[in-house]
């Protein structure tokens, strides 16, 4: 447990999910059309880890995050426990009233409010890909998508023209999950 709740929160949404992946479900496709169940996975530990790496000038993720090798070097559970240990020790060294700290999205300076939101929504939104791949029930909670979703506002945009996260998908119908999933870039499962 962390000083940061959004985090917290994030974590276990990320570390449950990876536990309930059936041992024969980590080749399946994900709403990340591009990579499998294991690929992802991979991404979402590399984000943490990247995290961490900014915050502390420690070293980055072993592999690079947006080309996930498919290949673990550990078990799941161990890969997911050892970056989001390293992201929530990096955080737990952050002032929650600083303005300004390191991350690894444009502009690489945020708030210290701002920034573990973003690291929180990453591991919460991957959380929901794998979920969703495995027949696993959304980790994405109408609670922490609130809390995600006004960063996630400030800040997407510009990472869209990457290909970091699709267009906006219309629709009205959900809570503030799938409010967030939209705008993400994401189907909501009703």
């Amino acid at each position: 447990m962390t000083k940061w709740t959004v985090l917290d929160e994030a974590h276990e949404a990320l570390r449950t999910v990876v536990r309930g992946v059936p041992a024969d479900a980590w080749e399946l496709p994900t709403p990340c059309s591009a990579w499998n169940v294991t690929q992802v996975l991979q991404h979402a530990a590399g984000d943490q880890i990247g995290y961490a790496s900014f915050l502390t000038g420690g070293p980055g993720p072993s592999e690079d995050p947006f080309s996930p090798s498919g290949t673990l070097s550990a078990t799941p559970e161990e890969v997911a426990e050892a970056a989001m240990r390293a992201s929530a020790e990096a955080w737990a060294d952050v002032a929650a009233d600083a303005q300004e700290v390191s991350v690894p999205i444009p502009p690489n300076k945020l708030s210290a409010a701002d920034g573990v939101t973003a690291c929180a929504m990453d591991a919460a939104v991957h959380a929901w890909d794998i979920a969703v791949a495995t027949g696993q029930p959304s980790p994405l909670t109408p609670e922490l998508a609130r809390e995600l979703l006004p960063v996630a506002r400030k800040l997407v945009e510009p990472l869209r023209q990457w290909g970091a996260f699709g267009p906006v998908v219309e629709g009205e119908d959900g809570d503030e999950a799938a409010e967030l999933l939209r705008y993400l870039g994401r189907q909501p499962v009703l």
